[in-house]
C-alpha cells in the first residue's frame, strides 16, 4: 500500500493550547475529556482547543487589544506565518481555551464595574453569538495575554481521516488566580495531570488519550518543571509541520509519524505482532496502534 505525504487542500486552521503549571513540585497539564457525541476522537482526553473563526479574523479590532506589539509577536512565533496569521491563530487558542477550559489568558486594562468576578466564565452556551468574544473585549475592556502563548508544535489530521485541521499547538502558562471547568458540552470532565501518570493512565484505560495528545506528553515528559519547560520553548516550534499517515485495519488502526523510517514509502500493516511492538512509557516509537479504543505507541 502507497502512502501519500502530500499536504490535501481541505483542512481547516485551528489552535490548541497546552494548558501548563507546577503543581507539587512537577509539570502538570490540564487535559479534557471530549463528549461522547464528538465527531473528532469522541471520548478521548484532549488539550482545548478548535477552528479558527470569523472573528478571529478581525485584525484591526485585535491588534490594539495584545499585550505584545506585532515586533514582539513575529519574534516569538514569526517563523513560517505572516502577523495576520500569527494573531488569528493566538486569538482563537484564548477565546478557545475560555470556552473548553473556562481560563481566560487576558487582563483588563480598566476594570468594568462588576466584570472582576465574571472573569473566565463562559455565557451561556444559546448566548455564544458569533461576536460574544470579541464583544466580551471590548465591553470588559480585556487585553490579550499573548505574552503567555509559545509555540509548540505543527500538526496536520492525516489524509484519511473524515474532520481535517492545519493545528499550531501552543504552550499556555496558566493564570494564577483561575480555576479551570469544563464547559459541559463538548467536553465532559476535565482534570490536571502530570505527562507521566496521563501516559500510564491511558495505557489502563482510565484517560484515553488522543493521538497528538499521547505525543505531546511524551514530548513534555523530560520536563519536571515549569522553568526547565519554558527554558526548551523555541521561535522555531512551528517550523516543519508534521503530517501523520493512517492505516485503518479490520479492528482499530495504525497511525505512522513523520520519523518513522518508512515514512513516505509503500508499507504494509500486519496486525499480528502489534502487541509485541508497543512501546515502554518514555521509549521512542513512530507508530501509534488503536487497540481496543486505546491508542498505543509502537516501537521502531
Amino acid at each position: 500500500m502507497k502512502t501519500s505525504t502530500d499536504t490535501p487542500d481541505k483542512t481547516h486552521p485551528a489552535s490548541t493550547v497546552i494548558l501548563v503549571r507546577e503543581e507539587d513540585q512537577e509539570l502538570q497539564v490540564y487535559l479534557l475529556k471530549r463528549s461522547s457525541g464528538s465527531g473528532f476522537f469522541p471520548g478521548n482526553y484532549v488539550f482545548p482547543g478548535g477552528t479558527l473563526e470569523e472573528d478571529d479574523w478581525k485584525l484591526e479590532f485585535w491588534k490594539d487589544r495584545l499585550d505584545l506589539s506585532g515586533e514582539e509577536i513575529d519574534k516569538t512565533f514569526g517563523l513560517g506565518l505572516e502577523l495576520d496569521d500569527l494573531i488569528a491563530y493566538g486569538v482563537a487558542a484564548i477565546r478557545e481555551t475560555l470556552e473548553e477550559a473556562g481560563v481566560f489568558l487576558a487582563r483588563q486594562k480598566s476594570p468594568v464595574q462588576g466584570s472582576h468576578e465574571m472573569t473566565g466564565l463562559r455565557p451561556p452556551a444559546e448566548a455564544m453569538l458569533i461576536d460574544w468574544f470579541r464583544n466580551k473585549v471590548l465591553n470588559e475592556n480585556w487585553t490579550l495575554s499573548f505574552s503567555r502563548l509559545f509555540p509548540w508544535s505543527h500538526w496536520i489530521t492525516p489524509v484519511a481521516m473524515s474532520k481535517r485541521f492545519d493545528t499550531r499547538f501552543f504552550i499556555a502558562l496558566m493564570p494564577e488566580g483561575q480555576v479551570c471547568v469544563p464547559d459541559d458540552r463538548e467536553t465532559v470532565h476535565g482534570l490536571w495531570v502530570s505527562p507521566l501518570k496521563g501516559l500510564q493512565e491511558n495505557i489502563r484505560g482510565e484517560i484515553p488519550l488522543s493521538p497528538p495528545t499521547l505525543i505531546t506528553l511524551h514530548e513534555l515528559l523530560p520536563y519536571n518543571k515549569l522553568a526547565d519547560l519554558t527554558n526548551a520553548l523555541r521561535p522555531d516550534a512551528w517550523a516543519e509541520p508534521q503530517l501523520p499517515v493512517l492505516f485503518k485495519l479490520e479492528k482499530g488502526a495504525v497511525i505512522v509519524e513523520p520519523w518513522d523510517p518508512q515514512y513516505g514509502k509503500e508499507i504494509e500493516i500486519e496486525p499480528k505482532g502489534l502487541e509485541q511492538k508497543v512501546a515502554a512509557i518514555g521509549a521512542p516509537f513512530s507508530r501509534l496502534w488503536l487497540h481496543k479504543g486505546i491508542w498505543r505507541p509502537l516501537k521502531f
